[in-house]
């Protein structure tokens, strides 16, 4: 199988979903919602109840380099909300949770 899921997407925005039982992820542009499904419930062991996915579209950019103006995009992605069962977590961050304050 190949590699669906690209990268969990950790903003303001999806730390309020997590707090609702849905995770946000990066995936390939050609996955569709079956594959993105099966793919998150074999890397995580969880039930995923619903899928959510959406097309973000390339924006045009500008930039000044000093004698002209270079033009670009920036890169197309495709965002999946995938819900889970109840009681199901998926621990994003590995552990990594803040630890400064244990002196």
């Amino acid at each position: 199988m190949r590699n669906i899921l690209k990268r969990p997407i950790l903003s303001e925005k999806s730390a309020s979903f997590e707090q609702k039982g849905k995770y946000v992820f990066e995936v390939m542009p050609s996955a569709n919602k079956i594959e993105i499904r099966r793919a998150v419930e074999e890397q995580y062991n969880v039930k995923v109840m619903n899928v959510h996915t959406m097309n973000l579209k390339p924006k045009h950019r500008e930039r000044w380099t000093g004698r002209r103006y270079v033009t670009g995009k920036t890169i197309g992605r495709k965002k999946a909300i995938i819900t889970l069962a109840d009681g199901q977590t998926i621990d994003l961050l590995g552990g990594l949770e803040d630890t400064s304050q244990e002196s």
